[in-house]
């Protein structure tokens, strides 16, 4: 029987260390169910109501891939992206400041300088990816 590739993979610790080399070859796994989630403190103060995975996320160069877990009446921290902000809705729904509600499969970019929050009345979790995009 075949294992799992997170079983497959070396792990090597430490959060957002995705770095393993496996079989000659590099290759990033980890399973995001399997991986406990951080309180969420990227926009500010501590969020109770949200948790993290940094997966590539670099907290110096404020680049990189993360999930976000917002549980049922949680809003971010109004803000001003410094990059390039891309994230996709993987469960539950998601209103942005507009009134725009976004759900499952939704794909949603904002330019650096936009300034918006998030809120959700059911819960969402969602896959973002902050760069820096040269046009």
């Amino acid at each position: 029987m075949e294992k799992p590739a997170t079983e497959r993979a070396k792990r090597v610790p430490g959060p957002g260390d995705l770095s393993r080399h496996t079989g000659g070859k590099n290759r990033s796994v980890l399973n995001i169910y399997a991986t406990p989630m951080a309180p969420y403190d990227m926009d500010g103060p501590l969020q109770e109501d949200m948790s993290l995975i940094e997966l590539s996320y670099d907290r110096e160069k404020a680049q990189g891939a993360y999930l976000i877990r917002m549980q049922p009446g949680a809003q971010t921290v109004a803000h001003e992206h410094r990059f390039r902000e891309e994230f996709l809705i993987l469960e539950g729904e998601l209103i942005e400041s507009d009134g725009t509600v976004l759900k499952p499969g939704d794909y949603i970019v904002y330019e650096a300088g936009t300034y918006h929050n998030s809120r959700t009345e059911k819960g969402c979790l969602l896959l973002g990816i902050d760069w820096n995009f040269q046009k």
